[in-house]
């Protein structure tokens, strides 16, 4: 999968427990933050891909393209807070005691558009980016942990403030979008019958956020009251851009509705990355595709990819009708991916592992036994923890890593398990 976890290099640089360096910026940061967890969390575990692997075209109520945008407006950077504004406060979680579904909610669509681009000079315009990725990550991780730390954080939420005054406004001047994927760096995308539809959700309540989605619909005459909708949690350093060759092969042969988003920080989503600000995006969304296209939770499985499996977990635990759960390359915790002890466990994130034990719909884990990233063990001790009721065969998959499950000839093995999974939950 392109550019999937590209940034574990300086993942691994900045956090492994054995460099004193990381170790006193984690501290340094948890003081600073108030000993806010999802603050360091959020600067350990989420690397939204820079730059962004596709657009959103604002078009407005006339049909007219809109120029610039969130991440083209550094004036007023530093302007207070106002109505639209991002409101970031990691230390209250109130709102996520409880989740019942507004069935009154309703969020704006439109059809796809997308821009036709000439990729002659693709693989040598992927090279220059990929040697300028590592070369910013040498330089990242040559720096003080604790100055590129603050200084990563610091821009996240400049952004996130911005991106919150145009969203704001484009949602009551009735803007709407065009998908517009890098295919210079993509390659053109699968051919897919249906219609893709570029949505903002939101906003969220709590924090005004709104999240960047993409809702892979397929033709009506393709449709049944049963058809399903995978609601896809992608992995971390990628985004709804470069997932979207997946997508388009997921929904035509699998015959199923797509909806993937990004988190909150990532792509043209607002807000900041944060665990807590996942959990939120993930209910907004469900939400939304149970007001919008299933109507049904039944109709709902939830995908979740690497640390796409926290949030997914979070939401299967606690809705009981949610159709199906899977879980690919899935971790048992966030912390327990750096290290087994538990020294450290005041900052863990993303407890899959007990959250598993609370699911009451059907889960199907797939994980590479190669996985240098994270360890095959998770998967196995997922496994055993599902509740046996909702416990499916797993797919332990020989010779494979983190995120080349689906690469090359093993894409055509990936759909039919898939589709063999998918179609059990009509049993």
């Amino acid at each position: 999968q392109p550019y999937l976890d590209k940034s574990h290099t300086y993942h691994s640089t900045m956090c492994s427990c054995c460099c004193p360096p990381a170790i006193s910026a984690l501290f340094y940061l948890w003081v600073r933050s108030g000993f806010s967890k999802g603050s360091v969390a959020g600067a350990l575990t989420f690397f939204p891909p820079d730059p962004a692997m596709y657009k959103f075209q604002r078009v407005d109520k006339n049909g007219e393209v809109l120029e610039g945008g969130a991440d083209d407006d550094e004036d007023n950077a530093e302007e207070e807070q106002k109505e639209g504004d991002y409101y970031d406060d990691d230390g209250d979680d109130s709102d996520l005691g409880t989740f019942q579904i507004d069935t009154n909610s309703s969020h704006q669509t439109n059809n796809k558009k997308t821009k036709e681009e000439k990729a002659d000079a693709r693989q040598k315009q992927q090279q220059h980016q990929r040697e300028a990725q590592q070369q910013q990550q040498r330089e990242v991780a040559s720096q003080d942990p604790i100055v590129a730390m603050t200084e990563r954080s610091n821009k996240l939420r400049q952004r996130a403030k911005r991106r919150a005054r145009i969203d704001s406004a484009d949602a009551k001047n009735g803007v709407t979008y065009n998908f517009v994927p890098n295919l210079v760096m993509l390659g053109n995308l699968p051919s897919f019958n249906g219609t893709i539809h570029p949505v903002k959700i939101g906003p969220q309540k709590r924090t005004g956020t709104y999240v960047a989605a993409l809702l892979y619909k397929l033709p009506l005459n393709e449709c049944s009251p049963t058809t399903k909708t995978i609601l896809y949690s992608h992995g971390n350093a990628t985004d709804v851009g470069a997932m979207a060759g997946l997508q388009c092969l997921i929904a035509k042969n699998l015959k199923c509705h797509v909806l993937v988003y990004d988190y909150s920080g990532y792509g043209e989503s607002g807000g900041v990355p944060m665990e807590k600000n996942t959990y939120r995006d993930v209910k907004m969304v469900y939400e939304w595709v149970v007001n919008n296209v299933t109507k049904h939770e039944s109709n709902v499985i939830l995908y979740g990819q690497s640390v796409g499996s926290g949030p997914s977990c979070y939401l299967a635990s606690r809705r009981a009708n949610v159709g199906g759960l899977v879980l690919h390359s899935p971790f048992t915790s966030g912390m327990r991916v750096l290290t087994p002890s538990r020294a450290l466990a005041c900052l863990d994130i993303f407890p899959n592992i007990d959250r598993i034990k609370k699911v009451k719909c059907p889960v199907f884990i797939i994980h590479g036994k190669k996985d240098v990233e994270v360890s095959f063990e998770h998967g196995m001790a997922l496994q055993m923890a599902v509740p046996e009721d909702c416990r499916r065969d797993p797919w332990w998959v020989p010779d494979k890593g983190h995120n080349d499950i689906v690469d090359g000839p093993g894409i055509v093995e990936y759909i039919q398990r898939l589709n063999r999974f998918v179609r059990s939950l009509d049993d």
